[in-house]
């Protein structure tokens, strides 16, 4: 029977994520009292929350040419929304591979979800739609990069009719929701309101986390503290900070952060695994122990068991004991893109091409990046020339 590694530490980041949208709101220990500025080197890079909204040229002629001609009758946010599903007018791409603002979205047609919004929803506003926004509930996506385990959330806007056709009356029409999930699943999900400070806060953080997947702690550090500036309630920063803490060597500030988190929602999993690293860290393996005690009650199995339990079965030829721990894996996790890859690996041995070609198929459709949805694209091609053969 295969076994989980025990010797890597996962730390868990929280991406595009809403922490605690229902919790009970308690009394919050100052965003200032948990900065470190003179122990990182300045950032590499300016970070500018006000630019994320900000259009650039190209938005502003393309808003001009798309809606120039648009009736006084006619609503616009049905001109937006077919912009933005024209292949031939936008084109969008969803691509995860770093979190832009509304300018770089658009000069590349793509983004994740977060980008994707703050794009569409600076247009918007620039049309003069009224714009919120939502941070629907879903189950978290995990990923991992080295030893970081991320995971996301997701986000989508609502535009309002226009003031124009509110002051004539026309209220007929009711509020729409742009997302970039399908819209089936749209309509399955709830959702809570977020205010523009917590999507801004949403943005550096996701540029936290990809500073420190990329090693670059001190910028990590930076854009941790902006967003919790931006947003001091917004808590998935604060775990951000105590990760760039734990990779400075900085434990006492690393626990004053999560503890933070945690006296706001105690069952935060992000928060008391990385306390349960924090405490070992420092010498405390009762205080250890008694958080990952809380933590196995909240979370018995954390991100990715099955799928390493599946692994250390290919490594040891049980592919049928392989596949079984893969589907338990996709059972939590149905569009997570790497264990769809490792499940056709496992039928491929199998003999089942069928179901191998199938889950590379989601592991092409679920994929984060470009690069990564044309690997699997090739590694399908690939299969379905060996079958045609």
């Amino acid at each position: 029977m295969g076994t989980l590694p025990t010797s890597r530490t996962w730390i868990v980041l929280l991406l595009c994520a809403l922490l605690a949208a229902c919790a009970h709101r308690g009394p919050r220990e100052p965003v200032a009292g948990l900065l470190r500025d003179a122990q990182f080197a300045p950032p590499s890079e300016p970070i500018d929350a006000g630019g994320v909204f900000a259009l650039s040229d190209a938005m502003r002629r393309f808003a001009a040419t798309e809606f120039s001609g648009t009736a006084a009758s006619h609503d616009p946010r049905q001109t937006l929304i077919k912009a933005l599903s024209d292949p031939q007018r936008l084109s969008l791409v969803y691509d995860a591979g770093s979190t832009r603002t509304a300018a770089q979205a658009f000069e590349a047609r793509a983004g994740n979800c977060l980008s994707l919004v703050i794009m569409t929803a600076a247009l918007a506003r620039h049309i003069g739609l009224p714009v919120s926004f939502r941070s629907v509930f879903v189950d978290d996506l995990y990923t991992r990069s080295g030893d970081l385990t991320v995971a996301s959330g997701h986000v989508n806007l609502v535009l309002g009719q226009p003031l124009a056709r509110r002051m004539r009356g026309s209220l007929d029409a009711p509020d729409l929701i742009v997302d970039f999930l399908p819209a089936e699943e749209v309509r399955r999900l709830a959702s809570v309101a977020v205010s523009e400070e917590t999507i801004v806060a949403m943005f550096l953080n996701n540029r936290a986390a990809e500073a420190l997947a990329d090693g670059r702690v001190a910028d990590a550090y930076w854009w941790a503290r902006a967003a919790l500036l931006e947003d001091a309630s917004f808590d998935a920063a604060s775990n951000t900070l105590a990760v760039v803490y734990l990779r400075s060597g900085m434990l006492r500030e690393a626990e004053q952060a999560l503890q933070r988190v945690l006296a706001q929602e105690p069952e935060n999993t992000a928060a008391l695994s990385n306390l349960v690293i924090a405490l070992q860290r420092a010498g405390q393996p009762a205080q250890a122990a008694a958080v990952a005690a809380r933590l196995a009650q909240v979370q018995p199995y954390p991100p990715f068991y099955f799928l390493d339990l599946g692994r250390s079965a290919m490594q040891a030829g049980d592919f049928d004991r392989a596949r079984d721990l893969f589907a338990r894996e996709l059972r939590r996790q149905p569009f997570q893109h790497e264990v769809h890859f490792w499940a056709a690996l496992a039928a491929w041995r199998l003999g089942d091409e069928r179901a191998a070609a199938l889950h590379l198929r989601q592991a092409m459709e679920n994929s984060l990046t470009r690069g990564a949805h044309d690997l699997y694209a090739a590694k399908l091609e690939r299969l379905r020339g060996v079958h045609l053969q």
